[in-house]
């Protein structure tokens, strides 16, 4: 079970990881908290967006959109490589999925198959939406996986995490399909790599 890290060692920890971070506005301070706890912390969660342009895609992901109210992650990785922080604390990213998930993400072990949305995530995860329209056409450019590798990988660095933190919307909520274009399986393999 792991506290939330402050704003502030969130960013340093990217930083410290290689990560370009931007930060948006007052990112620090907004979030969804008034609606639920955001903790323990248990692992990151990476999604794709549905969108193109970084402009845009970052303002929807800070402020959101009619009947999902921003923020929708801590961060926005664009097809730049660079990393958006457009807030901090619980945001409206993960939704509900599989307890089984959770409890596997926590022990750290293989993933079952989400069957079932029964537990919050947003409570729990770290998230970060990526710049992509999800089609599996839409290419993923190598600085845009490299900050995906990078950004997990501070995260499970400072809690003590494995690479079996992280996992996909779509490992954890029935009927999701991001990220689509890579597997998490890769993604996974290339944080194992860099955390050793």
């Amino acid at each position: 079970m792991a506290s939330p890290m402050s704003a502030g060692r969130f960013l340093e920890r990217l930083r410290d990881e290689g990560c370009t971070v931007v930060e948006v506005g007052d990112w620090e301070h907004h979030n969804r908290n008034h609606k639920g706890p955001w903790g323990p912390v248990h692992g990151v969660m990476i999604h794709h967006t549905v969108t193109s342009g970084s402009k845009r895609t970052v303002e929807i992901c800070r402020k959101g959109y009619s009947g999902l109210p921003g923020p929708l992650c801590h961060g926005v990785i664009t097809k730049d490589g660079r990393v958006h922080l457009v807030g901090y604390g619980r945001a409206n990213h993960a939704g509900y999925g599989d307890d089984d998930v959770l409890r596997a993400v926590i022990a750290e072990r293989g993933l079952p198959r989400d069957n079932e949305a029964n537990t919050d995530g947003n409570r729990y995860f770290y998230g970060f939406e990526c710049e992509n329209l999800g089609d599996g056409e839409d290419p993923w450019p190598a600085a845009q996986l490299e900050a995906i590798e990078r950004a997990a990988a501070a995260i499970c660095r400072h809690h003590g995490w494995t690479e079996r933190s992280v996992i996909g919307h779509l490992e954890w909520q029935p009927g999701k399909v991001d990220p689509r274009g890579f597997t998490m399986a890769s993604m996974r393999r290339r944080i194992r790599d860099r955390l050793k």
